[in-house]
């Protein structure tokens, strides 16, 4: 009998679902609502949820094909943070079902999002405590390893504080208070978590350089805790303010006051990733699942810079969250351009048995990360 093969699944595959899901998501926050928006909305949420169903079957699929996989995961640290993308991949998911299909399902997509949110949180909240604890005793670091890739299992409670925002309309009570405390704490923990990791990798940069082509694309997950607490502290103000007393009005001016500076850095990151890209693509850009984080990270800029043009009737804002939204269309469009071209290549070479000892197939062979 044929020994049953599968190929490789690692987490950081939700990539595609986050990159696909902000595309909807960003599309129904812009302040400009042209023609064909609507269209183009439906399409990525459409999209996004079959790359959902794709990534979780593949990798059920390798998890029960391989029952040493998941452990291999954690205990390498290229992979291991990756892990963050699972939960923001539901989160995100979810976000753009209650936003994009909410019209349409009604209480179905509040459904739907509820049980990815609470999935979704409870993976990121998982990853933030275990994930760097991890890192503190059992990876191997070096003293230049520090990396965007760093912040991806911390940031799930950003996007949780987020998207859990949007769920606050359909609760009242203890409960929406609940919620509404939830978000801010995480918005704290995972704000806090990457301020302490910036630092380092700033320092990394400074001190050790590029390092790897691979790894370049990994930079602009730095825009993804930036723009994403923007986003953030700018629906909490929307919705958590009769939840908790207080006026919304006070709690726009804070998001505003809050926002906009870290909006300013987030666009000065940008450009230095930008040109560190370009850099290195003049070079070689060789792919990698990487690339998604031209995609996600640029659109938590965009849903931050909409929240902000509506919170300040701001023209300056509201073009500059147009010009992110195009940056990330074309952040997708090469993203899942060379996604593309590396399935069909990946097809012709033979599937990795499931059985390989780890003897002789190391943990790294599942990686795609960088």
């Amino acid at each position: 009998m044929t020994r049953r093969t599968v190929r490789p699944v690692p987490p950081n595959w939700f990539a595609v679902v986050m990159g696909t899901s902000i595309v909807a998501t960003s599309t129904h926050s812009l302040p400009w609502q042209l023609p064909g928006l609507g269209a183009l909305a439906w399409t990525a949420w459409a999209a996004a949820g079959l790359a959902l169903a794709v990534a979780v079957i593949a990798t059920v699929r390798h998890v029960l094909s391989d029952r040493g996989a998941v452990r291999a995961y954690l205990l390498d640290g290229t992979v291991a943070p990756f892990y963050g993308a699972l939960s923001m991949g539901l989160l995100a998911y979810g976000a753009a079902t209650l936003l994009v299909a909410g019209p349409t399902l009604g209480a179905s997509a509040i459904a739907i999002d509820a049980v990815l949110w609470t999935v979704g949180t409870m993976v990121g909240l998982a990853t933030a405590v275990g994930v760097p604890v991890l890192h503190f005793t059992r990876h191997e670091t070096a003293a230049d390893s520090a990396s965007g890739a760093w912040l991806m299992p911390v940031v799930p409670p950003m996007v949780s504080a987020a998207t859990g925002a949007l769920l606050l309309p359909s609760l009242d009570g203890a409960a929406a208070q609940t919620l509404s405390l939830a978000c801010y704490a995480m918005v704290g923990a995972a704000g806090l978590a990457s301020l302490a990791l910036l630092p380092q990798i700033w320092s990394r940069l400074a001190h050790h350089k590029l390092g790897a082509a691979a790894a370049v694309p990994t930079l602009w997950i730095v825009l993804g805790p930036l723009g994403q607490s923007v986003t953030a502290i700018g629906l909490l103000a929307d919705h958590a303010g009769p939840a908790l007393g207080i006026e919304p009005e006070v709690l726009r001016v804070g998001a505003v006051l809050v926002g906009v500076p870290v909006l300013g850095f987030a666009l000065l990151w940008l450009a230095i990733a930008g040109v560190l890209t370009a850099r290195t693509a003049r070079s070689g850009l060789p792919f990698s699942l990487a690339w998604w984080a031209f995609t996600f990270p640029v659109g938590t800029c965009v849903t931050g810079a909409s929240s902000l043009a509506a919170h300040t009737d701001s023209s300056a804002l509201a073009a500059i969250a147009v010009g992110l939204f195009a940056l990330l269309l074309g952040g997708w469009v090469v993203a899942a351009r060379g996604t593309v071209r590396d399935l069909v290549a990946r097809r012709a070479q033979p599937a990795v048995s499931a059985r390989l000892s780890r003897a002789t197939q190391p943990g790294p062979r599942y990686t795609n990360a960088v």
